[in-house]
């Protein structure tokens, strides 16, 4: 869909943690031509409209309000903190966001990719939701409202990487000579 395919959480990233906990995890990915800095996914992906509409609703229904340049302050690595979440883990290449209740994470990566051609840079995005103990059984379980929207989950993951790609391939014409 879109460019955007499903794979597996790459070994050794910072989302894996969460694959050996029993966690549900996803990731999707693309490519895109140029070398992208994790500072420009990382604000490209919270800026786009998709994602300032997740803003608003997040605004109205948790009183977590945000704007562009807390985005880009977040991009920068200056704040920690940036509407519902706060980083849990950062490295030069990946962005790892915990949600103020603590049951989901948000992840970002870039990877370089050397082509014949051209250089590029492979965008990552990932979620991971904790389970929680049944109160009956002591199973853990995801719960019943995120099996009811898993599949909306994983089609507006794949928008959000969509709509992130889009805003950077705008925003190298907008700044090409």
């Amino acid at each position: 869909m879109l460019s955007i395919e499903k794979c597996r959480v790459p070994e050794n990233v910072i989302l894996a943690r969460y694959r050996v906990t029993g966690a549900y995890t996803d990731c999707y990915a693309t490519e895109i031509s140029g070398s992208i800095p994790l500072a420009e996914f990382i604000f490209a992906f919270y800026t786009t409209s998709l994602f300032k509409l997740e803003r608003l609703i997040l605004k109205w229904t948790v009183s977590k309000p945000s704007m562009d340049a807390q985005a880009r302050q977040l991009a920068n690595g200056e704040i920690e903190n940036f509407a519902a979440w706060h980083v849990e883990d950062r490295n030069e290449n990946e962005l790892l966001m915990c949600d103020f209740p603590g049951r989901t994470r948000s992840w970002l990566m870039i990877v370089p990719v050397d082509t014949a051609s051209d250089i590029q840079t492979r965008l990552y995005f990932g979620s991971a939701v904790i389970p929680i103990r049944n109160s009956k059984t002591g199973e853990p379980s995801l719960g019943l409202i995120f099996r009811a929207l898993l599949e909306f989950h994983k089609v507006y993951s794949m928008l959000l990487l969509y709509s992130a790609k889009l805003r950077i391939k705008s925003q190298q014409k907008k700044y090409a000579i």
